[in-house]
């Protein structure tokens, strides 16, 4: 999907045009609820995600990204949402959670939810409210994995679990 604001901003859901390294720096050292995030982290986060990016145009430098974890039939949970500290203010973020809303309507989700600590307002444009029925949510809130790293990688290796039981 790509549409085009008025001003010629350009938004694209093609992951192969996230800037990554943009992206994880964003993250990892502005974004508080992802500070420390590793690269490998990141990358594996937007190749199992549907991705949002805005770009600038005749430059494609990316000024803002989204992404969204989602099974296209029941539910989309929208996360890190991010807009360059420079291009604040603009309306990029009503425009590009509207832009998700608008991408995942002919799915016909069920639930698609986000966490915001004090972007409210922007969210609201888009069609969020606050959740109508807390006590039926429950999270697990998980400490950092003390599992081996993979030397390589950097990734958790997963336990060795037998599935077919």
């Amino acid at each position: 999907m790509i549409t085009t604001r008025a001003d010629g901003l350009t938004l694209d859901t093609d992951p192969a045009r996230i800037d990554l390294d943009r992206v994880h720096h964003w993250l990892s050292t502005d974004a508080f609820w992802a500070l420390g995030r590793s690269r490998e982290t990141v990358a594996r986060s937007i190749e199992h995600s549907l991705v949002f990016g805005v770009y600038v145009p005749d430059t494609a430098e990316q000024l803002a990204f989204a992404r969204v974890v989602t099974d296209y039939a029941t539910f989309g949970w929208l996360c890190d949402v991010y807009v360059a500290r420079e291009a604040r203010g603009q309306g990029i973020g009503t425009w590009l959670a509207e832009s998700v809303v608008a991408a995942l309507e002919p799915y016909r989700l069920k639930r698609l939810m986000l966490s915001t600590l004090d972007a409210h307002e922007v969210y609201a444009h888009a069609g969020f409210s606050a959740v109508s029925e807390p006590e039926k949510l429950m999270m697990i809130t998980q400490a950092p994995s003390t599992a081996p790293a993979d030397p390589a990688t950097g990734a958790v290796k997963p336990l060795a679990t037998d599935l077919k039981r």
